[in-house]
């Protein structure tokens, strides 16, 4: 009996403990957050030193940025610039003959075993114009649209496997745990339309990239900025839709009285996590008036799903592209798009360049240009900022497998090519250069780092100061050092 009444007593403790130390969480904390959603919702989520979820976003950190929405295209599993922008005529000369000792000295590779062969490009490529540029014939439109897009073509990383070079370009990190652009985006910014979420992800090529729903995570961040899936068919939210027999006042009687339950746990409890609950239950609630008509692609002309080659009703990227820009319409801040299937080695016809990349750049070319040309003529192109990529690039030389006889490239880290249109970026604009092999930087360099910077910037938002306070830490997207720098060149 003592024994359980001293136990009993050691809980009541511990639990007044809790109690006295989430008080004083909340009283320290709480107000100040209620204090800036009230002034948020007076004056906008674009305030000046706007306060959420109990954290200050620093007014110095702010500026008046040129991008006001971010469509992130990346292709996951990272495309082979020698097939698709990057022409070398040294690579076609040398095709499958041993690769110079030059490219091998202190290489690590993650596939390539022995002394390789270098690999010629295995398209034929042609000459824009208008810009000099020279582009495969795996991307015809884009070649039409040479003069609204913005090359780097010094892109490097210090990640050569998918999952952590993934993580380093979206969270800044190469492992888990670290906040995505578009969580900063939103928390840097907020959102434009409180109807539907302010950071919204699809993923096409049946599967989610190496890396998992992490390069769309919080992190650290309040769970309120965490990127949203969602479909391009059907519910665009599993679930979103009232069970049969349930209409919008009991949903929104239930809702209310859920609300009150839980806005006692954080009173209680200090849990921030407890305030993202219920922000995204009434979000939800007003998802359902407004995705319906936001999602719906059936509402669009029928040259409009021709231009894109869109499909209602069915998981396309094509059809991805199209929501993106029905959504910046609306005014979501960051709308990414995740495909897969990019990841050519050369191991079977699976991952060949010559099956499985013309598959792809099928699905791919005639929707990218067709939404910039899209966003231009509706005179969204000015603020909105279009990236494409993947995580990093691919090798001069053939992988050959296990003596596979298919053709495919390894993961390269030291030089990838991005492209990027509006948004204030320089049309038509070059920048850096690789060598002759199209293995090393030779004019230029742009790291990750500086990729990030340069992003921030650009939204108006000083990388060097936007932080989160975080296990004694103020973390930044472009990492505790200030390495990343702003490539001012790039901007028009």
């Amino acid at each position: 009996m003592l024994q359980k009444q001293s136990r009993k007593v050691r809980i009541d403790s511990m639990v007044d403990s809790l109690k006295r130390q989430t008080r004083r969480h909340f009283l320290n904390r709480c107000p100040l957050g209620l204090a800036g959603l009230a002034t948020a919702s007076i004056l906008g989520t674009s305030v000046s030193d706007r306060v959420i979820a109990g954290e200050r976003v620093p007014a110095d950190s702010r500026s008046r940025g040129r991008v006001k929405h971010v469509i992130y295209l990346h292709m996951a599993g990272s495309p082979s610039q020698f097939e698709l922008f990057d022409y070398k005529p040294v690579l076609a000369k040398q095709h499958l003959q041993p690769c110079p000792d030059s490219l091998l000295a202190n290489q690590k590779f993650a596939f390539i075993k022995g002394h390789p062969q270098i690999l010629g490009p295995q398209f034929e490529f042609e000459q824009c114009q208008q810009t000099g540029r020279y582009f495969s014939s795996l991307v015809p439109e884009l070649r039409k649209i040479s003069e609204d897009l913005t090359f780097v073509r010094s892109m490097s990383t210090d990640q050569f496997n998918h999952a952590p070079a993934e993580l380093f370009l979206h969270t800044g990190s190469p492992r888990p745990g670290s906040a995505s652009f578009g969580s900063w985006a939103l928390y840097g910014l907020g959102s434009e339309n409180e109807n539907v979420p302010g950071f919204i992800v699809f993923v096409s090529g049946g599967t989610n990239p190496a890396a998992g729903k992490s390069v769309w995570g919080s992190g650290f961040l309040p769970g309120i900025y965490q990127g949203v899936q969602c479909r391009s068919f059907g519910d665009p939210i599993l679930f979103l839709s009232d069970p049969p027999g349930m209409d919008r006042s009991s949903r929104r009687a239930s809702l209310d009285s859920l609300s009150r339950l839980n806005r006692i746990h954080a009173a209680d409890f200090g849990d921030p996590e407890t305030q993202t609950r219920i922000e995204q239950y009434e979000l939800a609630f007003r998802m359902q008036v407004a995705a319906p008509e936001a999602f719906d692609l059936g509402t669009e002309t029928a040259e409009t799903l021709e231009m894109y080659g869109a499909r209602p009703g069915e998981n396309l990227f094509a059809n991805n592209c199209l929501m993106a820009r029905r959504l910046v319409e609306r005014g979501v801040r960051f709308v990414q798009l995740f495909d897969w299937g990019w990841d050519v080695h050369g191991t079977g016809p699976h991952d060949d360049l010559n099956h499985q990349l013309v598959k792809k750049c099928s699905e791919m070319d005639r929707p990218v240009a067709a939404l910039i040309r899209d966003l231009k003529q509706r005179g969204l192109l000015e603020d909105t900022l279009v990236i494409w990529g993947g995580e990093f690039g691919r090798t001069s030389m053939n992988e050959a497998r296990n003596g596979s006889k298919y053709f495919g490239r390894d993961h390269h880290p030291h030089c990838f090519t991005m492209f990027f249109a509006g948004g204030g970026m320089r049309p038509g604009f070059d920048y850096g250069a690789t060598d002759e092999f199209g293995y090393f930087v030779t004019e230029n360099r742009m790291s990750v780092r500086d990729l990030q910077a340069t992003l921030l910037h650009m939204l108006g938002l000083d990388p060097y100061r936007l932080s989160f306070p975080f296990q004694g830490l103020n973390h930044r997207w472009i990492g505790p050092t200030d390495e990343g720098r702003i490539n001012q060149d790039l901007l028009a």
